[in-house]
C-alpha cells in the first residue's frame, strides 16, 4: 500500500508476438537465463507499494504462466491469472474487471518491458496522488517527421515537446475504469491506456522514466536486452550516462 491506498498492477502478456518471429510467446523467451515475463513480474513483486498483480495471458497459456512462471519463481503477489481479449485494450479491460474491490490505484504495464525500475513504479504511484493519471516516458532523441499518405514530409514537430510513452501507466482506479467505459460507449480504440483517459477530457501527466525501459518486440531487441541485463555497455557506450538521458 501507499499512504493507505491499495495498489494493483495489471501485466499485459497476451500479445501475439508476430514481429518477434518466434515459435513461442516472446514473454517466455529467456534473457540472462530467465523468461522475460519473470523479469517483469519480479520488479513489481519487489516494489513495496504493490499489493496485487493481475497477470493477463492468452487463454491457452494461463496454466503455463501459473506453473512455469508464477509458481516456479515464487511470485506471491500474483492474485489472478486471467485470459486476455482479442486486442490489448480488451485484455486490460478484463484485468480491470478482475481487480480486488479494495484497489484505489491501478497501474498497467507491458509484460515485455522487463527493465522497468522500481523507482519508476514508485514515481508513477506517487504521481497518481498528485495528478490522478500519469505515464512513465522519456524525451525522444531523434527528430520526428510527420508524413502524408505519399510519404512526403508534412511537417516537423518541435522535438522538445515530444516524449515516448512507456509503461507503467498509472491511474486512480475509478478514473481508468471510467475511461474504458467511455471508450466502449463511443467505440474508441486507443493506442495506449492513457489515451482513453485523455479522450474523456482528463489531463494526463508525463513522468520521467529511463531509456533502458524498452519493450521487447523484435529479434534485434533481444540483443539489446541481453546487454542491458548483463550490464554490457558495448552497444550503449556508457549505459548510466545515456540511460539517464543526460
Amino acid at each position: 500500500m501507499y499512504n493507505n491506498y491499495y495498489v494493483s498492477v495489471i501485466i499485459a502478456a497476451a500479445g501475439m508476438s508476430n514481429r518477434m518471429g518466434s515459435k513461442i510467446n516472446k514473454q517466455f523467451i529467456a534473457i540472462d537465463n530467465k523468461p522475460i515475463l519473470a523479469h517483469t513480474l519480479e520488479k513489481f513483486e519487489q516494489c513495496q507499494y504493490i499489493d496485487e498483480i493481475i497477470l493477463v495471458s492468452k487463454e491457452e497459456e494461463v496454466e503455463y504462466c501459473r506453473k512455469e512462471i508464477v509458481r516456479k519463481y515464487g511470485f506471491k503477489k500474483v492474485n489472478k491469472i486471467i485470459r486476455g481479449g482479442k486486442e490489448r485494450q480488451d485484455s486490460i479491460y478484463n484485468g480491470l474487471l478482475a481487480l480486488n474491490e479494495k484497489t484505489d490505484i491501478v497501474l498497467t504495464h507491458d509484460g515485455a518491458r522487463p527493465f522497468v525500475r522500481i523507482k519508476n513504479i514508485e514515481d508513477g504511484i506517487k504521481g497518481v496522488l498528485e495528478y490522478g493519471a500519469c505515464v512513465i516516458g522519456v524525451p525522444v532523441k531523434d527528430t520526428i517527421k510527420v508524413i502524408d499518405e505519399s510519404k512526403g514530409i508534412h511537417h516537423t514537430p518541435k522535438r522538445d515537446l515530444l516524449w515516448a510513452a512507456q509503461t507503467p501507466q498509472c491511474f486512480w482506479t475509478h478514473l481508468i475504469k471510467k475511461g474504458y467505459e467511455y471508450a466502449i460507449t463511443e467505440g474508441i480504440v486507443g493506442t495506449d491506456d492513457s489515451s482513453l483517459v485523455e479522450k474523456m477530457g482528463h489531463e494526463v501527466k508525463m513522468i520521467m522514466g529511463n531509456y533502458d525501459n524498452i519493450k521487447i518486440t523484435t529479434p534485434e531487441d533481444l540483443i539489446v536486452a541481453e546487454s542491458i541485463s548483463k550490464g554490457i555497455d558495448n552497444i550503449y557506450l556508457s549505459k548510466e550516462f545515456l540511460f539517464q538521458g543526460r
